[in-house]
């Protein structure tokens, strides 16, 4: 834990302004220094998820800034050439500081479907354990209007709670919120902290939409995303990514920069919050014996060994029902593996579920941080 407050997870998101330090083209020489600041982080022992923007500002820039149709293909197309580019470049930074990086993309069907939920949180959570930063983008060469998250502020707030992640850094080209337009009101007063009221009113009419014409959210986003974020239970701080060391001052020093967001409830309410929702829809039933039981209690997962029956026909990632040798209710959670999968490993120990299979997804049936006590 630091000093603080923040402990060990934290969700950075770049926004294409930051990039481009305002201009047009991905400036190398800003990118260069956030890499350098996140390793710093790195190197206290913060695990790092970096949200960022910049793949149709690369394509903008590799095709010398043409005058394009403001309509989706033509955006996926800028996405397609620009995107590796812009990891190209990540990849050259981080290595300066024998960084490990890692490109994830996704789209709102991805965190929205529960079993590739699953697999997201799964897959960014392996990168992590191994020390590598992974880099998430929205996949705008595929995504469409019905799918898209909008911003990267959504998606990074999406992220962290997928993550429960203690911290959600949006870094932007101003200061924080302030209580009315900056750009218009010379008199603006920057919003030190807001705490779990609702987002005051004018606080919301004074976001501004995005200036430079290159990303796709304004301050109107951040607010959306930071709403979301702290109802996740992250704490959210809006602050300028031009400011020095802005990422080792706010996390590691404790600074107060920016505008803070303090959670609305704990990570543990919101978790049962989702998963107690999927109850009403649960698809299936897990029946385990009296030692399950105790390990649950005491605060376990749910092992193969244990489970003694299975109902339904659900697939992976799926809420599940689990019950007692009598049937009563226990537990609700998101299980690892199919309904077909689990009644062969049904009763055999998790050392066994690779040689039975062919494959794993971990040792549990339901794994503790999925899984809710009734």
């Amino acid at each position: 834990m630091n000093g603080n407050g923040y402990s060990q997870r934290i969700v950075i998101k770049i926004g294409t302004s930051t990039l481009t330090d305002g201009g047009q083209a991905l400036c190398l020489a800003r990118m260069v220094e956030l890499a350098r600041q996140i390793t710093e982080l790195k190197a206290a022992g913060i695990q790092v998820v970096l949200v960022s923007s910049g793949g149709i500002a690369s394509g903008k820039e590799m095709m010398s800034f043409p005058e394009l149709p403001r309509f989706l293909p033509a955006k996926q197309m800028l996405a397609a050439v620009g995107q590796p580019r812009l990891m190209a470049i990540y990849t050259q930074l981080f290595a300066l500081y024998q960084q490990p990086i890692a490109q994830i993309l996704l789209t709102r069907d991805d965190l929205a479907d529960r079993r590739r939920y699953l697999n997201a949180r799964n897959t960014l959570e392996a990168l992590l354990d191994y020390g590598i930063i992974p880099i998430v983008n929205e996949n705008d060469t595929i995504a469409t209007e019905e799918i898209r998250f909008g911003d990267n502020d959504n998606l990074s707030a999406l992220i962290a709670t997928v993550l429960e992640a203690d911290l959600l850094l949006l870094l932007t080209d101003q200061d924080g919120v302030f209580d009315s337009d900056p750009a218009l009101n010379p008199e603006a007063k920057l919003i030190r902290q807001v705490g779990e009221e609702v987002i005051p009113e004018e606080v919301l009419a004074a976001a501004t939409s995005s200036r430079n014409g290159l990303g796709t959210g304004g301050m109107a986003s951040k607010l959306s995303a930071a709403d979301l974020a702290r109802h996740g239970g992250a704490t959210v701080v809006i602050a300028n990514g031009a400011a020095d060391r802005i990422i080792p001052r706010i996390v590691l020093e404790g600074e107060p920069l920016g505008t803070t967001f303090l959670p609305v409830t704990t990570h543990l309410e919101s978790r049962k919050r989702f998963l107690l929702a999927g109850m009403a829809e649960s698809s299936g039933t897990l029946q385990i014996d009296a030692g399950a039981v105790r390990a649950l209690r005491g605060g376990g997962s749910i092992l193969p060994v244990g489970v003694t029956a299975v109902e339904g026909d659900f697939a992976r990632g799926q809420s599940l029902t689990v019950v007692d040798s009598a049937g009563a209710k226990v537990a609700v959670g998101l299980c690892n593996y199919s309904a077909e999968d689990l009644r062969r490993i049904a009763g055999q120990r998790s050392d066994q579920i690779e040689p039975i299979l062919g494959y794993a997804y971990g040792a549990e049936a339901i794994h503790h941080d999925n899984l809710v006590l009734l």
